[in-house]
């Protein structure tokens, strides 16, 4: 019998959540993610030096202004480890816009631009790229105006059902709704232990995929932050699932077999109508898991950031 693994890959693109090259070729996914948290992991792998050194250079080519430099380095060595996953990947990269923009429509259109000219500079079209923004209201009306120019994104930090309907009617390609993260909100607030099939982040995104398949929404399903394979087999059959390389390992050393819990729908019937912002905040508003992840992962992804910044900030003054 094929591992786990293998069996999944049929009835669910598998997506590697990880800048690490090794783990990469070792599982062969269709696609990788990235976040400021795996770039900064990534930065320190002896092999990903010259990749650095690049971005450094690259860095004070374009400006004299130490802060410029810093932060231009910053996207240059997210697309430089890109770049490398695309060397592997047969798919697309998902490249993640700097967490702090993420109230700051505008500013999160201009970096999209950026980094999808530094990876057109590379001779990498468009098509393989993902442009990772926050799921909040000014991210998701950020994405709706870059998928309308042909620039496709993914909606992550993605919690609950009001967030993934925004994403659906914004015309967004692709949602990473966070498995994982659901379910340690919910173990720390109830004190409780949850089975697979019960997990609360596995039936958050079996709810959204249900409801997108519904009303034939093409936006993707991709379930991301998972904590174990149990929730990773009962989403079997999601559009996609970002699995990280300590997770990949352990569901391609079982045997358990797969059954596909996730179906398209049988019929397709129409949507309500688009959702105002001021529904989105207060059906937003009213999930309180979903306010504070959040909150905390916006904040979590920028303190990585920073740190990464600092450590390029030696390298550029040194």
């Amino acid at each position: 019998m094929a591992n786990t693994l293998e069996q999944l890959k049929p009835i669910t693109t598998i997506v590697a959540d990880t800048g690490d090259i090794e783990a990469i070729k070792r599982y062969q996914p269709e696609d990788a993610t990235t976040n400021p948290s795996l770039i900064l992991k990534a930065s320190q792998i002896p092999e990903y030096s010259g990749l650095i050194e690049n971005a450094i250079t690259w860095a004070k080519s374009q400006s004299n202004d130490v802060e410029q430099q810093i932060e231009d380095a910053g996207d240059k060595l997210a697309v430089n480890i890109g770049l490398e996953i695309l060397k592997i990947v047969p798919g697309r990269i998902s490249t993640e816009v700097d967490a702090r923009l993420s109230f700051d429509k505008t500013a999160s259109i201009a970096k999209a631009h950026k980094l999808i000219k530094l990876y057109q500079e590379a001779g990498i079209d468009k098509s393989r790229i993902l442009i990772k923004l926050a799921s909040t209201w000014e991210g998701i009306c950020a994405a709706k105006e870059l998928e309308q120019e042909g620039i496709n994104c993914n909606l992550t930090l993605l919690f609950c059902f009001a967030q993934a309907r925004a994403c659906a009617e914004a015309g967004v390609y692709l949602i990473s709704p966070f498995v994982g993260r659901i379910l340690d909100w919910y173990k720390k607030d109830t004190g409780l232990e949850y089975s697979a099939s019960e997990d609360p982040g596995v039936v958050s995104v079996t709810s959204i995929y249900n409801y997108y398949k519904r009303h034939g929404f093409n936006t993707v399903v991709m379930g991301a932050s998972f904590r174990n394979t149990g929730e990773i087999i009962e989403l079997a059959g999601c559009d996609r699932l970002t699995i990280g390389p300590a997770l990949l390992e352990e569901l391609s050393n079982s045997n358990t077999p797969i059954v596909q819990k996730l179906l398209p729908a049988t019929e397709v019937v129409a949507a309500e109508p688009a959702m105002s912002e001021a529904q989105f905040r207060w059906e937003f508003n009213e999930d309180p898991m979903a306010v504070e992840k959040l909150a905390e992962g916006i904040r979590n992804f920028a303190i990585d950031q920073g740190k990464l910044e600092v450590m390029l900030k030696a390298e550029l003054t040194s």
